[in-house]
């Protein structure tokens, strides 16, 4: 699932290849990804707009229009989502759901495999967060704000960055991460963290993030010693060779090292 860091990388690529160019055509293939608006609205808002600048909170992309009612297209990826930008019809993405044509003859493909997206259009940006109850996002988070929701939260810790409503832009795969360069078992009860290691918690929270986007979201492009890389059912710790566990947290596929994670009995 795109994550933060993918999203960044999205928001970084609509910036180098389609700001300030003019819509031409727009087709949506799939519905069904829609939030509260119609393929008509969304279609109008579009055509002959450009895309001005980007945004991005948590896991969602916000792309700026000039338009005089709705002034952010909204795109969310879902577990596969991905953009694509190119020039001839004939290289379209299979799993094209929406296709932005521009003047300049370039295409924007919105690309999504298991059609678990949504695209939406908001007057601003307070009225989105509001409406979805996001929780504030993790590269903006204070620690003063951290530290009060995580010694207010009673739930498992990996829970608990994970929830979009309770902060907004960590998922399955970094949630591990961060808890894995902490050495924290992702089990934890998040109110049970000591100070110590909540304030090592939100600084690992930032600079992992923060290193995957410099990387380009690519795990290739990640450290050896960053757990991504070695999470598979035979996978080994990448600092102390022990065999990874498996376990389900939340319902979600968790992998950590029991021995420098190990859980308090």
């Amino acid at each position: 699932m795109p994550e933060l860091p993918e999203v960044e990388i999205f928001k970084q690529y609509i910036d180098s290849t389609s700001l300030h160019k003019k819509i031409v055509n727009v087709d949506l293939t799939t519905p069904s990804l829609l939030g509260k608006i119609t393929k008509e609205q969304l279609i109008e808002v579009l055509k002959n707009q450009k895309f001005e600048k980007t945004d991005r909170y948590g896991k969602h992309l916000l792309v700026g229009l000039d338009h005089e009612l709705y002034l952010w297209l909204i795109l969310h990826f879902g577990m596969s989502g991905n953009l694509e930008y190119f020039k001839e019809s004939s290289d379209k993405p299979k799993y094209t759901k929406l296709l932005i044509e521009f003047e300049n003859g370039y295409h924007l493909a919105y690309i999504n495999i298991r059609k678990l997206g949504e695209i939406n259009l908001s007057k601003n940006i307070t009225d989105f967060i509001k409406a979805k109850d996001l929780g504030p996002d993790v590269l903006q988070i204070s620690y003063q704000k951290f530290r009060a929701i995580i010694s207010s939260r009673r739930g498992t810790i990996k829970y608990t960055l994970m929830n979009q409503h309770i902060m907004a832009g960590i998922g399955n795969v970094y949630a591990d991460e961060i808890l894995f360069q902490t050495a924290i078992n992702p089990e934890t009860k998040a109110n049970e963290i000591a100070e110590k290691k909540r304030e090592e918690l939100y600084d690992n929270m930032k600079k992992i993030l923060k290193k995957a986007i410099e990387a380009g979201a690519e795990f290739g492009g990640l450290p050896d010693w960053f757990l991504i890389s070695h999470r598979a059912n035979n996978g080994r710790c990448p600092k102390c060779n022990t065999k990874l566990k498996q376990i389900k947290v939340s319902g979600r596929t968790t992998y950590y090292c029991p021995n420098r994670q190990p859980k308090k009995k």
